[in-house]
């Protein structure tokens, strides 16, 4: 959410399954299930098929970037937009809501996230950022999410709080290490203020205990010592200088990660991480997030690819259309997809704007007001026109970009499916005739089937030789072979032949 920061920074600086849906044929009344055994479902078959493919690869293959083993990954998530807020009146689930989830379940959606709309941040209506606007309708939502099937992780901050709240202490935070945008006016409070360690780590486990929450979704509210600004801020008056911390490191803010992350795994969740626009957590190596959002404010989305794509997985990326543009609605798949990533989606309520217009609000006039005088401007004019679902979408957004999701997402699962070895970005092989032009990017799942994903992030077609013969998921009419045009900004997914040598 450090909009701000994103600004100055822009964009510089795993394990994958299968859906954890209800079966085929379910009633919507079933809590949310875990993939079904590889281990007990794969026949003799499915195993030599899946062992040659494997073997086909790895002989193929002699360098990549990332090699990787996928299993309990769940690509298909939602931010779910409940309502506005700041409002007048809290926000109630509706049939609406019931007619929504049903779209979502039908499109395939396994995740859904709530963002910082569910909780009563400023007090209006007798809660606080760690309980909902509406308790009962909350729990209601997220029954509502369970019966169709799918789970529902809630926003908090392991760091931010209102400096307004009657709760907050100035001893927790250092001086100048906070944001105003919007209608926040958040401290970001020091990971290594034993004070609000233990004001705020007992907030995560009521979320969960008593909403019924699948998981968290945390937005940092942390300033990375890579940046020099923080490296200059005096230490808190409550802050204990415990870890090495370094432009490369960040000590406390991994310490209290990684205990958060083990409380919610202990409870079998998900823990999914926003840092600060296209950054990772700096923690050594010590696996902190189930999955890591990336993308708010990034201005460039082939920077923001470059920047992410040898993340840790599961990176989820989202392209914040208020600093960005793209050519078709593909493009973001193409960034995303050949780097076993998948692009979230919008859905909930239409974002209308009047959360940046409620009477008694203190607000900063910046660009998230900006875009929710847009947002209002099209409500008032035509609200059928508006398809925006969150200050991230784009004004007034387009209604191809559902279904284009669906496509997409129909086509990555197979990928993806568990027990798959992904050889990422691959540099030296012999899938192909002759080496690849220098803007495509290849990138191999291997399972039951072997997929090759071949994605043009340049400006011009290529073509391309493949040594073994292969179809088109994407274009299932066209025949097999092995010669293959890309187009500018594109990507196919191929299919080969069941165990056909490279």
């Amino acid at each position: 959410m450090d909009r701000r920061d994103f600004l100055k920074v822009g964009s510089q600086t795993v394990i994958a399954g299968s859906l954890a849906t209800s079966p085929a044929g379910a009633e919507p009344n079933e809590t949310p299930t875990a993939a079904p055994s590889l281990l007990r479902t794969y026949t003799q078959e499915d195993h030599r098929q899946r062992l040659q493919n494997i073997g086909i690869a790895t002989r193929a293959i002699r360098s990549c970037m990332r090699k990787h083993f996928i299993t309990d990954y769940l690509p298909a998530q939602c931010c779910y937009n409940l309502g506005e807020y700041p409002a007048r009146t809290p926000w109630n689930p509706s049939d609406y809501d019931e007619q929504e989830l049903d779209h979502l379940k039908a499109h395939g959606v396994q995740i859904l996230q709530v963002f910082d709309d569910w909780n009563d941040s400023l007090r209006l209506f007798g809660g606080d950022k760690y309980s909902p606007v509406n308790p009962a309708g909350y729990r209601r939502f997220i029954d509502m999410a369970h019966r169709r099937g799918m789970k529902v992780l809630t926003y908090t901050s392991p760091c931010f709080l209102q400096r307004t709240d009657p709760d907050f202490r100035p001893e927790w935070s250092r001086e100048g290490d906070f944001l105003v945008v919007g209608y926040w006016d958040m401290a970001r409070c020091s990971p290594a203020s034993p004070g609000w360690r233990a004001f705020v780590l007992p907030k995560f486990d009521r979320i969960m205990d008593e909403y019924g929450s699948d998981g968290l979704y945390l937005d940092g509210g942390y300033l990375a010592n890579q940046h020099e600004a923080k490296r200059k801020m005096p230490l808190a008056k409550d802050e204990i200088e415990a870890f090495e911390e370094t432009p490369q490191y960040d000590g406390a803010f991994t310490d209290l990660l990684a205990l958060i992350h083990a409380e919610v795994k202990r409870r079998g969740g998900i823990l999914k991480l926003h840092v600060n626009a296209a950054e990772q957590p700096q923690s050594d190596g010590l696996r902190l997030y189930d999955y890591l959002w990336v993308g708010e404010g990034v201005s460039n989305a082939d920077q923001l690819r470059e920047s992410v794509k040898d993340y840790q997985p599961y990176v989820i990326p989202c392209l914040d259309m208020g600093f960005t543009t793209i050519q078709n609605e593909d493009e973001p798949y193409l960034h995303a997809i050949p780097y076993l990533q998948f692009p979230v989606m919008q859905g909930g309520h239409i974002f209308t704007g009047e959360r940046g217009m409620i009477p008694g609000i203190k607000y900063n006039d910046d660009f998230w007001m900006q875009r929710c005088r847009d947002a209002w401007k099209q409500y008032q004019i035509d609200p059928a026109k508006l398809h925006t679902y969150s200050a991230w979408d784009a004004v007034p957004g387009n209604p191809e970009t559902r279904q284009t999701h669906a496509s997409w997402l129909k086509s990555y699962l197979p990928l993806v499916e568990d027990g798959t070895w992904a050889w990422l970005e691959v540099h030296d092989s012999d899938l192909f005739t002759a080496p690849p032009p220098p803007n495509l990017v290849a990138s191999v799942f291997a399972n039951r089937r072997l997929h090759l994903v071949l994605a043009n992030c340049g400006q011009e077609t290529v073509t391309v030789q493949t040594k073994a013969a292969y179809r088109s998921a994407r274009n299932p009419k066209k025949e097999s072979g092995n010669q293959w045009e890309i187009g500018p900004r594109s990507l196919d997914i191929l299919i080969a032949n069941p165990a056909t040598p490279a």
